[in-house]
């Protein structure tokens, strides 16, 4: 039975009876379905092959707040996608048990202490079982489609499992090393569906330190030197951090306000957004690999120190006005400038490095494998603040690490690749590394790359000649972190997110939320938008709102753009902008996010398509006004084939906000304060632009319309 045969099962029983509304209450064990199929749990009772299984369920709780039992969970009315072990399984996972050394025999009455074996226990358990809810289960046609791809919700052990496919198309693994039998899959349930697991579940819950420990007592190798660089430079312990329990602890005993009221804010489903359940801390590593080291220092791995790292960088001139000295935990440090461009204080999954959604060219629901034009993220790294762009496109056949090829990009170009001279092809990540689960930690992943990085002059001068798009939720480390920012789900608590405002709890580090506002992140995931990567920013109440923004890469004047997408349900907005808190100047008169190209005051005119003369001249009268048209390379979702800048609607415009010298060593604010006396005008965003001078000004080459 197909998974929407068994949803149209569920809608047509005629006796339910409710069990369980919450995790953290009890489950009434006299209520059961009246059905003839089965559920999950009643499937597994029927079949020996699983009576060891079942036996576990009996025992472990659905959570530490709860009296009830997974075995009862199973029986309940939802959605679970149920991995479950067989007899076999578990004996194989308790022999693992004794060869690491914490039982004499593979039985549960080896176990010293019953914290031990309870503990095995719901490792076993937690890691089976995805409880969808309200809204999913997974068959295999459901899985994530490519390798290394994490399923959109997480376990009841809150990971997030990946999908691994074999060149037999047939094989599909769990985190590329627990087969599903092969035979016995997309087994259908009335509650959810089953699939059988010939290795139990279990993956290491470790961080990333641990990992690289492991590489220093060459447990494991590849990444010695990597390793070792990192403890050089002291970044240890910041990579041992899992989560904020001080966040944690506020949550749990309902400090922080789970769910908030809409207050307003159009469009969103149920009436409420939903605070984020944890304060994650997260982080990606990219890595030369040891071989790399050995050829270019002429050393094996093993015997290649910091200081053998350091010269090597300091004699390729990377970090010239860096100190080449011993203290290399000091920021000024040439070994720890070129190690900490490495670290992200983001966690990014292989399947969330960039986002595809609605570039032009590409249908993520027809067919989500073919990739079109560029698109990209920009990060800003550890240590010194330095932008890190990650980019992808049909071209590149990869994704890679700061690449700046050639696109053809005219008014009636295609906005693909046309090529990439050498000296800018970047590093390529090595995400389908079928090693990749060896190096992802409960904080993180270490990724391989196939060449080196620097933030060196090349990179800086690379970044100054190119406009940077930055999706506003990529100034946030949070929100990859705590698996918020286009997560594959449509559920209420997924797609509408509210952060608390500062007086409650800071939240974001680098955003700043006053008192009485609701600012909510709108995850549009399967929703047909016009916004970049399909998500965006809003907040009601009578919002001030300041972001932290990220570096530019060099000294140079700049124009700062924020992205528009109007509607009556916004308000008005004064922007300021400037490098001090205290001293904020205003930038340009209050901006009326209804407004869009309508409103003659932005000069919008629609192109001809033919005399690009004319429609050169008229971008030109709208940047007068303060104004640009949306972007060539983004989709109206909604109108097939209409991009942002064609919008007949014409309700997406950029609005200039300031156009400065900007220095790359600076921190720069942006404020944005509702000027209207009401506390239901939405503020909205969804990315700013960096523009150089050399772009926006150039007369022999103009700024493209993508």
């Amino acid at each position: 039975m197909q998974q929407k045969n068994v949803k149209k099962y569920i809608l047509s029983l005629t006796t339910i009876i409710l069990l369980l509304c919450s995790c953290t209450e009890d489950i009434d064990t006299s209520a059961r379905y009246v059905f003839s199929e089965e559920t999950i749990l009643s499937y597994l009772q029927k079949h020996d092959d699983y009576s060891e299984y079942v036996r576990i369920l009996r025992q472990v709780p659905i959570s530490s707040r709860s009296k009830s039992t997974v075995f009862q969970l199973l029986s309940a009315r939802g959605n679970y996608t149920c991995f479950a072990p067989t007899n076999d399984a578990i004996a194989l996972y308790l022999q693992d048990q004794v060869e690491a050394g914490y039982i004499e025999e593979p039985t549960w009455e080896s176990f010293k202490t019953d914290k031990l074996r309870d503990s095995i226990m719901r490792v076993i358990v937690y890691n089976s079982i995805i409880d969808g809810g309200d809204y999913e289960f997974y068959m295999t046609m459901n899985f994530p489609q490519n390798n290394n791809d994490e399923f959109g919700r997480p376990n009841m052990n809150d990971l997030r499992l990946s999908v691994y496919r074999p060149k037999d198309p047939d094989s599909i693994y769990i985190n590329r090393i627990y087969p599903i039998n092969l035979l016995n899959r997309d087994i259908p349930a009335i509650n959810g569906v089953i699939h059988q697991m010939e290795k139990v579940i279990a993956p290491r819950e470790v961080t990333l330190k641990t990992i690289l420990q492991e590489q220093l007592e060459r447990e494991a190798s590849g990444f010695v030197v990597m390793a070792r660089i990192i403890q050089a430079c002291g970044l240890m312990d910041t990579l041992s951090k899992i989560r904020d329990e001080v966040y944690e602890s506020l949550y749990q005993t309902e400090m922080i306000e789970e769910r908030t009221p809409a207050n307003g804010l159009a469009t969103m489903d149920g009436g409420y957004s939903y605070a984020p359940e944890h304060r994650k801390y997260g982080f990606t590593i990219f890595a030369e690999k040891d071989d790399f080291w050995q050829e270019a220092i002429g050393k094996p791995a093993e015997e290649i120190t910091p200081e053998d790292v350091q010269a090597w960088v300091e004699a390729g001139n990377y970090y010239p006005e860096a100190v080449a000295n011993t203290n290399f935990k000091s920021p000024d440090n040439l070994l720890y400038q070129w190690t900490t461009y490495h670290v992200l204080p983001f966690k990014l999954a292989p399947d969330r490095l960039v986002f595809h959604y609605n570039e032009k060219g590409y249908d993520y629901v027809a067919s989500p494998g073919r990739l079109s034009i560029p698109v990209m993220e920009y990060y800003v790294t550890m240590g010194k603040r330095r932008l890190l762009k990650i980019f992808e496109s049909m071209e590149s056949q990869g994704v890679y690490l700061n690449r700046f090829p050639t696109l053809d990009n005219g008014r009636h170009g295609t906005g693909h690749e046309t090529g990439c001279d050498p000296d800018k092809v970047g590093a390529r990540v090595m995400k389908e590394d079928i090693n990749l689960d060896k190096r992802t930690a409960l904080n993180g992943y270490i990724y391989e790359i196939n060449a080196p990085i620097a933030y060196d002059e090349t990179t800086r001068n690379n970044l100054a000649r190119t406009r940077i798009r930055m999706d506003c939720m990529s100034f946030f480390p949070e929100v990859m972190n705590n698996d918020i920012r286009r997560v594959p789900l449509t559920d209420a608590r997924h797609q509408w997110v509210h952060f608390p405002d500062d007086a409650e709890y800071k939240y974001i580090g680098n955003l700043s939320i006053n008192e009485g506002s609701t600012f909510v992140y709108y995850n549009a995931h399967n929703y047909k938008f016009g916004s970049l990567c399909g998500d965006e920013v809003k907040c009601v109440g009578r919002w001030e709102l300041v972001f932290t923004l990220p570096p530019v890469p060099k000294r140079g004047t700049y124009e700062v753009r924020y992205r528009i997408l109007t509607n009556s349900d916004r308000g008005v907005a004064q922007f300021f902008f400037g490098d001090r808190l205290d001293a904020m100047p205003a930038a340009g008169i209050p901006v009326n996010l209804t407004l869009g190209g309508a409103d003659p005051i932005t000069g919008w005119i629609e192109d001809t398509g033919t005399d690009e003369d004319a429609d050169a001249e008229a971008d030109k009268q709208m940047r007068n006004c303060g104004f640009m048209k949306g972007e060539e390379s983004i989709l109206i979702l909604k109108n097939p084939g209409t991009t942002a800048r064609a919008n007949v609607n014409r309700n997406i415009v950029r609005r200039i906000i300031t156009r400065q010298t900007l220095d790359p060593d600076k921190t720069y604010y942006l404020k944005i304060k509702s000027v209207l006396d009401t506390e239901r005008a939405e503020f909205y965003m969804d990315h700013i632009e960096y523009c150089p001078k050399e772009i926006y000004d150039n007369p022999e080459h103009p700024e493209d319309i993508w």
